[in-house]
């Protein structure tokens, strides 16, 4: 089991940003894919960001696209998740989960593409708000 430690969440006011820190210990995460998901009360978890282990590419909802920028630095055993524009409906815990796979699984076409089954192993966290 890879144990992965999300950081960086918070309270932010409406048009803030955040970044989001994934990382994991005694394990290299350069060569899987990371996704990030989020969960608010009462909804089910969705996806909101990957990024596959080469060249890289990322993914996003296009709902999403254009204010999360997902990202990694394999030197420093890191995927990022930088927030911009936040908004309310943006709350939520924020979860990074690890592909054991090289690149995303991507669903085109459909509401949700990124699915939290084709992921392995997740981390505990991070608590998002965004409120006035």
């Amino acid at each position: 089991q890879v144990q992965l430690v999300e950081s960086g969440g918070g309270l932010v006011q409406p048009g803030g940003s955040l970044r989001l820190s994934c990382t994991a210990s005694e394990f290299s995460l350069g060569g899987y894919a990371i996704g990030w998901f989020r969960q608010a009360p009462g909804k089910e978890r969705e996806g909101v960001a990957c990024i596959s282990s080469s060249e890289p590419t990322t993914y996003y909802p296009a709902s999403l696209k254009g204010r999360f920028t997902i990202s990694r630095d394999n030197a420093k055993n890191t995927v990022y998740l930088q927030m911009t524009s936040l908004k309310p409906e943006d709350t939520g815990v924020y979860y990074c989960a690890l592909e054991r796979a090289p690149r995303c699984t991507w669903y085109s076409g459909v509401a949700n593409p990124l699915r939290a089954y084709e992921y392995d192993d997740w981390g505990q966290g991070t608590q998002v708000t965004v409120s006035s």
